[in-house]
């Protein structure tokens, strides 16, 4: 039997705004854009890990009540859930590239356990880390 993730979700404040961002900001695809009424099922892909989907779903009905949405789209623009990870070959080159997309950062490129990493926000306050993929040994390649 397979199993595995297929989809993870982020709460975004406006499925629109998100789309641009994931879309033309940091070069994901749109996978599923469908509609059922007011709810809509949005999902992403980044080109090179296309078994993969990110699931921009805005809080609200059928799935949450208003004081639920309302709380949740609060948390969200606090920055308070936790971070995703964007691995990149070369975060220096990745930000440049990135910030000329019209991406803001929140944190610049810098060196630190190994590796250099960098932080950013989607509109809607989607904390994310780019980490510079650390690069292999012989013995780790063959795993």
């Amino acid at each position: 039997m397979t199993q595995g993730v297929d989809v993870v979700g982020l709460y975004v404040r406006d499925q629109g705004e998100a789309l641009a961002f994931y879309v033309e900001k940091l070069g994901f695809r749109v996978h599923t854009d469908v509609r059922n009424g007011d709810y809509r099922w949005l999902t992403v892909q980044h080109p090179e890990q296309p078994s993969f989907q990110l699931g921009l779903f805005k809080p609200g009905p059928p799935v949450h009540d208003a004081a639920t949405a309302q709380a949740l789209r609060e948390v969200v623009a606090k920055g308070a859930m936790p971070p995703l990870v964007l691995v990149v070959d070369d975060c220096r080159a990745a930000y440049e590239r990135l910030r000329g997309n019209g991406v803001e950062f929140t944190q610049e490129p810098v060196d630190r356990y190994g590796a250099v990493d960098a932080g950013f926000r989607d509109p809607s306050g989607n904390g994310w880390k780019m980490i510079e993929a650390r690069s292999k040994s012989p013995s780790q390649r063959s795993k």
